[in-house]
């Protein structure tokens, strides 16, 4: 049995890993999908303060707290972020980390080196009138629609789960400082269908920094794949437990 600790992206809850929990539980597995603090059922304690450090915290707490081991770290989008400095901080506990169509940053970069188009981002939200709150990117025209998401169904309940982004969370800096986390084996899984402009993956060295080789997978879909590919998805996180 294997333990995957999902972790949602920017503006998402936990709810959204809802069509892949099951799916890995029938397989046998331990599967933990909380929400990061400010989204969803949290929502009310976003705020100014609310960083990439608290998420960090977060997630860090939930692995001691459930006293978790040999982890499978799935993060999505913003939250590669998170698992990276998640792993740094205890990587005697993480057994894969996987970059689901992520960010993958270096030590000390923040979003907006990763992703530059998140300074525009935090502009808007610094100059907003609450100084701090980034809303959810709006829905575009298919391929692209709401995260990827086009069936009206599915983008309607997307929307029931979407919140506000505190600034702060892509101002902060991951740490990956700690040697020990090099030794962890990586996967990245990218969404190749509908990315918006200016959105784009980093490039995967061919060599991970355990000097194995690196392993990229690719789902013909868009960037929420929890939501329109939940089977296909869940197949090749079973490749990893």
């Amino acid at each position: 049995m294997a333990t995957y600790l999902l972790v949602h992206g920017a503006w998402h809850s936990g709810q959204c890993w809802e069509r892949v929990v099951p799916l890995l539980e029938a397989a046998g597995h331990e599967v933990v999908a909380p929400t990061l603090t400010g989204y969803g059922d949290t929502a009310h304690l976003a705020g100014p303060e609310v960083g990439l450090d608290t998420h960090v915290a977060d997630i860090v707490r939930a692995i001691k707290e459930n006293d978790l081991a040999e982890v499978v770290l799935v993060g999505h989008s913003y939250a590669g972020l998170v698992i990276s400095s998640v792993a740094d901080q205890v990587p005697d506990r993480v057994a894969q980390l996987v970059y689901l169509d992520a960010m993958v940053p270096q030590d000390g970069e923040s979003a907006v080196d990763v992703l530059p188009v998140c300074q525009t981002l935090i502009d808007l939200a610094l100059q907003s009138e609450s100084g701090w709150r980034v809303p959810p990117l709006p829905e575009l025209p298919p391929p692209a629609g709401l995260f990827g998401v086009t069936d009206p169904g599915d983008v309607a309940w997307l929307r029931s789960m979407l919140s506000d982004q505190p600034v702060r969370c892509l101002q902060q800096p991951v740490r990956m400082g700690n040697p020990a986390l090099r030794a962890i084996p990586q996967t990245h899984i990218h969404c190749t269908a509908g990315t918006p402009e200016g959105v784009t993956h980093r490039p995967v060295p061919a060599v991970q920094p355990n000097g194995s080789p690196a392993q990229v997978w690719e789902l013909a879909t868009g960037h929420d794949c929890m939501i329109t590919m939940p089977a296909e998805l869940t197949d090749l996180l079973l490749k990893l437990g």
